[in-house]
């Protein structure tokens, strides 16, 4: 029984029925049919009676319908063979499995064509006419697959000009080439201007053809050739790269001192083991290095008995801009270390016992298991041991932990001197304003850790970092363009906005549901551009509400901000130094803007002089009663922003003035958080927003006013018009790469 339907040649879905399994759960059997498999020898057979079981996950075949149907079936030597009974022909073999099971690797036979599809502008598809020689034509095979059962097919999508429609007539191959008609040049796999050009007879209608070189044929087509990685440990031994990256583990996990192996003591459990294997890759998108990690399966982990403490902080994107937006407002580099295997270095308070992994298993102690001295990959308090760790390494070694940012650390040295470093998980960016103390905390931690040295910072957690003598540039162009190809829009017609200014979405909208799964990893993508592209924060934010039941046309929203992508990949934030370095605020809301539920949004942006550090554009909690209140929430909402970006700048050493700017658009809004004699008007609001009078009465936030045209938070509350939304653009720091002279690594200056 089967639940793959691919997997049948044919199917009768009139046959249903019912199958009990082994825990008494019964699954419903959808249909009987007929499916086809290479035998040893690479011949065709036919296993007919099996069952679709649409539930099943897993194959299974029948040992008792093999021997009924005329096949021999034997175990021996912890092989399990299958043989026609009448001819004794091989049909298929397995070994036994860890789990006492004869997994099948079974080859199914069905028609195979592989489709290159051209993919080109209409307009330059009507100017070509591709004619491949047969005789010169490439066999696209498979493994396993017979020369009979090869199939060839390239598929172009043409069309013919309006104005001349040629007679389509090939070109004839050598052999059967003429004085009258030249061969056709064959295909040159090296060459980029092969022109194979043939003259047609003055009397003929025939246009004259040209067969292009396989780079011509590459630019304008999608192959369906990627880089993947192994399921399993069967497949990866299989080959070099993966077997040396396994072995490049378990040498890193011994020079840890990582585990002992010893007897598993009666009363406990062994956790199991499992090989993940993970192809890195480079800012440009090369391969980088090939990865295979050794990983438990913490699932299996009691809480009070294997493990206590599981949270384990990193920093924030918001942390991060803000380190990297100080560094070029101080003019400094920022460089990047990776931790090699950096779970493995934290210490395990817990007594953790893990079965040996598979293919290193040492010969005469298979029964024995490993005793964790220090954590593992999966285990559930990996990440916070590991945290532990380099927290007590810094501590030790004279840092400061910021109080507003459990991950961002800070040393000095006499009166101007400093470090600062910035942790997410084994990634660590650091800056200093001494050399002297760069080299020290590099070979501090190269000392105590097995370290990579990545160099000058330039891709971090999918960011691209480019740092020039004038300032840093950040973006994602890499991811957005990835995120293109993932949903088939790299050559969609682009738009000059993220969304329609005169659509407003709802949830029941009356067009039709739209592929959840789909409109979900989409909305997802883009959730993640926003890290580097406030631009898009708010139309985000409004397509992320629909996630539980998405129609057409919330998928129409959503495609169009990728279509606004497509024209922008080049954009990102600018750092740069600036003579006034304060921090700034800028809030604003719309009024009821939500049509379901009649709720605001609020938005604010904040810059210490030159690109935005930290943005937001979030839907109110509550319903306002006016503009002036939906404004007046939104500006509490900030003022909690501003205080944290206040402190954590101090704690990074760059002071502000006791009372932070704040900017709004509203001078109600303005006058409620100034004047407690409006008391009737805001009393039925929430106790917490009301959190911004104290702090204007305290000087601690300076709630000022200004225009509508200066209100950079406007980006962050409605859809604006292109002119708007550029100008909104420029103000908060974004621009195109370009723009800045091209800004490159090597331009800094390499301390």
């Amino acid at each position: 029984m089967s639940g793959s339907k691919d997997m049948f040649q044919d199917i009768d879905d009139t046959r249903k029925g019912v199958v009990r399994l082994g825990d008494g759960k019964q699954l419903t059997v959808e249909g009987l049919g007929t499916i086809s498999v290479h035998t040893e020898e690479g011949k065709k057979k036919l296993l007919s009676n099996v069952q679709y079981v649409p539930q099943l996950a897993h194959n299974l075949l029948s040992v008792g319908q093999l021997v009924s149907g005329g096949y021999s079936v034997t175990f021996e030597n912890g092989m399990c063979a299958i043989k026609d009974g009448s001819t004794d022909e091989g049909l298929l073999k397995a070994g036994m499995g860890k789990n006492k099971l004869f997994p099948l690797d079974l080859s199914i036979h069905c028609g195979r064509a592989l489709v290159v599809k051209g993919e080109d502008n209409a307009k330059l598809w009507h100017l070509r006419n591709v004619i491949f020689d047969e005789d010169a034509a490439w066999d696209w095979k498979t493994e396993n697959q017979n020369e009979e059962e090869t199939q060839r097919f390239i598929s172009f999508d043409t069309a013919t000009d309006p104005d001349q429609t040629p007679v389509q007539t090939p070109i004839s191959s050598p052999s059967a080439s003429t004085t009258s008609s030249p061969p056709t040049t064959p295909l040159n796999p090296h060459s980029h201007t092969t022109d194979g050009t043939q003259d047609s007879d003055s009397s003929s209608s025939e246009l004259p053809r040209k067969v292009r070189s396989l780079i011509d044929i590459y630019d304008s087509c999608s192959f369906a050739l990627v880089v993947t990685e192994p399921s399993n440990y069967e497949e990866a031994a299989t080959h070099t790269e993966w077997t040396q990256a396994m072995e490049e583990e378990i040498k890193a996990i011994e020079k840890n001192q990582t585990w002992d192996l010893v007897t598993l003591p009666r009363d406990r459990s062994v956790i199991g083991l499992k090989w993940v294997y993970k192809t890195k890759y480079n800012s440009d998108g090369s391969i980088s290095k090939h990865k295979a990690r050794l990983v438990a399966k913490g699932y299996a982990q009691q809480e009070g008995i294997d493990y206590e403490e599981t949270f384990s902080p990193v920093a924030r994107f918001e942390t991060v801009r803000i380190v990297l937006a100080l560094a070029a407002q101080w003019k400094l580099p920022v460089y990047q270390l990776d931790v090699k295997s950096a779970f493995l270095n934290g210490d395990l308070l817990e007594d953790v016992f893990v079965e040996q992994p598979v293919g290193f298993v040492k010969k005469g102690e298979e029964d024995n298991v490993y005793k964790l001295k220090k954590a593992l990959y999966g285990l559930k308090q990996a990440p916070r041991a590991w945290y532990d760790k380099i927290d007590s390494f810094f501590i030790g070694t004279g840092f400061v932990r910021s109080d507003n940012e459990p991950t961002l650390y800070v040393k000095k040295e006499g009166m101007h001197e400093f470090i600062i470093v910035c942790l997410y998980v084994d990634d660590i960016i650091y800056f200093s304003s001494s050399q002297s103390m760069l080299d020290s905390f590099k070979g501090s931690m190269t000392q105590q850790f097995e370290m990579t040295d990545l160099g000058l910072l330039q891709y971090f957690l999918g960011l691209e970092v480019k740092q020039g003598i004038d300032g840093t540039f950040l973006c994602q162009k890499r991811y957005a363009l990835n995120l293109l190809k993932r949903f088939h829009m790299v050559d969609y017609e682009t738009v000059k906005t993220p969304m329609n200014t005169n659509e407003k979405l709802q949830k029941c909208d009356g067009t039709e549901e739209a592929d959840a799964r789909l409109y979900r990893s989409l909305v997802g993508g883009l959730n993640y551009l926003t890290h580097s592209r406030p631009d898009l924060a708010y139309c985000v934010s409004i397509v992320s509400r629909y996630m539980q039941s998405p129609t057409r046309q919330h998928l129409g929203a959503a495609r169009r901000i990728l279509k606004y992508v497509a024209g922008t990949l080049e954009y990102g934030l600018w750092y740069c130094s600036v003579k006034d370095c304060k921090l700034r605020g800028y809030t604003d809301s719309d009024w009821a803007g939500c049509i379901d539920d009649r709720k605001s949004t609020s938005g604010s942006v904040f810059d210490i002089g030159s690109g935005a550090i930290t943005w937001s554009s979030k839907k109110q909690e509550t319903v306002a009663l006016s503009s002036s209140e939906a404004e007046y929430v939104a500006a509490g909402a900030a003022a909690k922003q501003a205080l944290w970006i206040g402190k954590l700048l101090k704690d990074l050493g760059c002071k502000q003035s006791n009372e932070l700017e704040l900017w709004c658009d509203n001078k109600s809004a303005i006058a409620m958080a100034r004047n407690p004699a409006y008391h009737s008007r805001t009393k039925h609001i929430d106790v917490q927003y009301h959190f911004i009078r104290q702090l204007v009465a305290e000087g601690r936030i300076w709630l000022q006013y200004c225009g509508t045209e200066w209100q950079n938070a406007d980006l962050f509350t409605k859809a604006l018009n292109h002119v708007k939304h550029y100008h909104f653009m420029k103000r908060i720091g974004m621009c195109e790469l370009g723009s800045r002279g091209g800004v490159e690594s090597d331009q800094v200056q390499h301390t």
